[in-house]
């Protein structure tokens, strides 16, 4: 069994992520990336209770909490910094087992990529035919001209999967109705509580602030746009300035702090849920399987959990197909609910009326603080039993 080849291809969190937890439990894996290094742009993200469970039992928690930026708080104000809503992250650590942190992309990819061998890492392999053997496995064709077989192909290449495409033609990602803007300052502005998460909800849009290890800020800033809207194409900082005039301190200061080189801007997609992640030799994971909006910060996280899932569904199973089988009827409805919920958040967020962002903050500031830490439990607290 543990002599069986894997293909992953996509090296991202979801493809490394997987990889991984293959080779520790005695798989042969090699990663096939379409560029021609690692990607380490980026900015923060989020790596809830769950995912550090995860990762965990990858082998690498420790190494992501000492790179990462342990939250001691997450708040929802209005654009004034008046209060909505506020989450004791301290209190939801002590429920779920683990801390919620914050991290820099690149250094969750470094970890990632440190921890698989050099030669377990190919690049500039673009993916370009995928063909199943009637007996079993499964080859992969790249824009070079090489091909490679293995008993499975895992499809961790995102949102615009090409493997995806070639078995569901008709699954494209379904636009947000919001445009976002993305960067990190080094420095934590004065009076900025450096443990706390804030998410600014107001009618000209949202604005998040997310502290991140060595006194750095990730920001990201949403306001609601066309899909591909020439109006925005080319905002930048003196624009986005003048977009969120009004709003408290200390967003005017990261901004200004902000340099134009370094801003990322893309607008937000998601996948509309699907009813299967399995095609027989082949199974689809992260943004391929399961892209969501960022509102609930489990993109990265659900990668995480996949990989954990599989790794222990291909270990309890003799057979790819039937272990691919079981890996989707674990992961569907979990990945279904989140990717749901998280866009139904993003619109409210969204409201540019003031007289609904009034409603919502009411409605938002009647919740006790009891019933937030309940409503996570669905996100965090995770069983990773597959028996």
């Amino acid at each position: 069994m543990a002599s069986r080849k894997f293909i992953v291809v996509g090296g991202g969190i979801a493809g490394l992520c997987t990889a991984i937890a293959l080779r520790n439990k005695g798989f042969d894996v090699d990663v096939f990336e379409g560029a021609s290094r690692l990607k380490e742009s980026g900015a923060g993200l989020g790596v809830g209770a769950n995912a550090l469970q995860a990762m965990k039992r990858l082998g690498l928690g420790d190494k992501l909490l000492e790179k990462g930026k342990v939250l001691q708080a997450a708040r929802i104000v209005n654009e004034k910094g008046g209060l909505i809503a506020k989450t004791d992250s301290v209190k939801v650590s002590s429920l779920f087992g683990t801390d919620n942190i914050t991290i820099h992309r690149a250094d969750l990819l470094h970890i990632l990529a440190e921890s698989l061998p050099g030669d377990g890492i190919w690049t500039n392999k673009k993916c370009v035919s995928v063909t199943q053997h009637s007996g079993g496995g499964v080859t992969v064709g790249f824009q070079d001209g090489s091909t490679v077989t293995g008993d499975g192909l895992i499809a961790a290449d995102g949102i615009r999967s090409a493997i995806r495409q070639q078995l569901m033609p008709e699954a494209t990602p379904r636009y947000a109705g919001y445009t976002c803007w993305r960067s990190v300052v080094a420095g934590v502005p004065r009076g900025y509580e450096a443990t706390t998460f804030t998410e600014t909800w107001g009618s000209k849009g949202r604005f998040g602030i997310v502290p991140l290890q060595g006194d750095r800020v990730y920001w990201f800033a949403c306001i609601n746009a066309a899909a591909r809207d020439p109006k925005f194409a080319d905002f930048r900082k003196a624009a986005l300035i003048r977009h969120f005039e009004g709003y408290h301190s200390p967003i005017r200061e990261l901004l200004e702090a902000s340099n134009d080189d370094a801003l990322l801007h893309n607008d937000i997609y998601d996948l509309k849920p699907f009813n299967r992640f399995a095609f027989g030799s082949i199974v689809l994971v992260g943004d391929a399987a399961h892209a969501t909006t960022p509102n609930l910060g489990q993109g990265a996280g659900q990668a995480m959990e996949d990989a954990v899932f599989l790794a222990e569904c291909l270990a309890n199973h003799s057979s790819v197909e039937e272990a691919y089988v079981r890996f989707e009827r674990l992961r569907l409805a979990r990945t279904r609910k989140i990717v749901n919920t998280s866009r139904t958040i993003g619109k409210v967020a969204q409201f540019e009326s003031k007289l609904l962002c009034g409603i919502r903050n009411g409605l938002f500031r009647a919740i006790p603080a009891r019933m937030n830490v309940r409503q996570l439990r669905f996100l965090l607290d995770v069983k990773f039993d597959v028996r």
